[in-house]
């Protein structure tokens, strides 16, 4: 009880960021969503401009600077409804009704589109065991049905399996932000040195040769490779609220130089993925505490999850019809047209799946107990950040 207390008090000295959710979570989902559209419409309307195209293939950050995010958000929800009975429940209540309902919409849409033959993401085709694993959210830990069934789905593993530890991890940890980060050094080394070369081994051998870069690829975007960032992202909220120390700068300066041994003696290349990830986190925290605000990219961020799983969609549709030659032209009307497409698509969503989806979550979650002892805290809270 102590320790949930202490999750709820932020402190506000001074240098220290009172955290509450604000505006610019949302402006930095925009940017997430702007970036990830970006790499993906450019591989179907290149530009056929090195600089532009390498540009827009740098989008794939965004899909990190959700996890960023999606840390943080979880972070900040656990503290503001730290007085709630059952917390683990709910928690796990609101997060499944906020993701499902659409991603399991989307299944059959893609299979439509895309078919069940072979292809990059799945050598042998789509069966009923890639159809379940996505349905199940397991997708993410096994090969061929990551990305096989619902395009940049694994990103979508990642976060509800990210789900799924957090409540265990929040509790255990509390807001001792340095065991997050020690927990982020122990996972990362144990991939990078026994995991990612021994599930190489196994995958290349079970897929046969001429499948290397796929097992290799698929393993990059595995959830244990992946969960560092989260825990970075967890770490970094509790650094914001209640300042950061020097501490804390030894601990990532650990971090690179063990991170920098490990990946010359074992060749896993992924010591340059963890320092674009620490950019991307500082940047992430620069941007908080700046409180920055810019309503079109915020009203982007609001609708971020609809659009990830639309706009592939959207850029498939537009393919089909497209009358312009690939060149810089086409390419900028090409994200234009994706961008608000894929908005509009999220619009409706919104009234017609997600809205439904959070009410029946607020129903099922707002006991009558919690309602009195919520609404005063969160109101305080709500005001803190915008």
């Amino acid at each position: 009880m102590q320790e949930r207390a202490r999750l709820a008090a932020g402190r506000t000295e001074q240098g220290t960021v009172p955290f509450a959710r604000s505006h610019t979570l949302d402006v930095l989902r925009g940017l997430a969503i702007a970036g990830v559209m970006a790499i993906h419409v450019s591989q179907s309307f290149p530009s056929n401009i090195h600089a532009v195209d390498y540009a827009f293939m740098c989008g794939w950050t965004g899909v990190n600077v959700f996890y960023f995010v999606s840390a943080m958000t979880m972070c900040l929800m656990w503290t503001q409804r730290s007085g709630e009975t059952n917390p683990t429940g709910k928690f796990y209540i609101r997060r499944f009704l906020r993701i499902a309902p659409l991603f399991w919409l989307a299944i059959p849409v893609y299979l439509a589109i895309n078919g069940t033959g072979p292809s990059d993401n799945a050598p042998g085709g789509i069966g009923p065991v890639q159809v379940v694993l996505t349905a199940t959210f397991l997708h993410g830990f096994w090969p061929d049905s990551v990305n096989s069934v619902v395009p940049g789905d694994w990103s979508i593993a990642a976060e509800m399996t990210f789900y799924l530890v957090f409540p265990l991890l929040i509790t255990a940890f509390g807001s001792r932000r340095h065991l997050y980060l020690a927990l982020a050094i122990v996972l990362h080394l144990v991939n990078v040195c026994l995991f990612k070369p021994w599930a190489f081994a196994l995958f290349s051998a079970y897929y046969g040769p001429g499948h290397e870069g796929f097992v290799w690829t698929t393993l990059h975007l595995s959830f244990l490779n992946q969960l560092p960032v989260f825990l970075v992202g967890c770490a970094l909220f509790f650094a914001l609220r209640d300042g950061f120390t020097r501490s804390d700068g030894a601990i990532y300066v650990a971090f690179i130089a063990l991170s920098f041994a490990a990946d010359r003696a074992t060749g896993s290349h992924e010591f340059n993925y963890l320092m674009i990830n620490l950019v991307l986190g500082a940047l992430v925290a620069g941007c908080i505490k700046l409180a920055i605000r810019f309503q079109p990219i915020e009203a982007l961020g609001r609708n971020s999850y609809s659009m990830y799983l639309s706009h592939f969609a959207v850029i498939y549709g537009l393919r089909q019809i497209w009358p312009l030659a690939d060149g810089l032209i086409s390419l900028l009307i090409a994200y234009v047209v994706t961008a608000t497409l894929s908005y509009l698509v999220a619009r409706a969503t919104w009234h017609l799946v997600e809205r439904r989806a959070h009410d029946l979550a607020h129903r099922l979650t707002m006991a009558g107990s919690d309602r009195s002892s919520l609404r005063p805290a969160i109101a305080a809270t709500a005001v803190v950040i915008s």
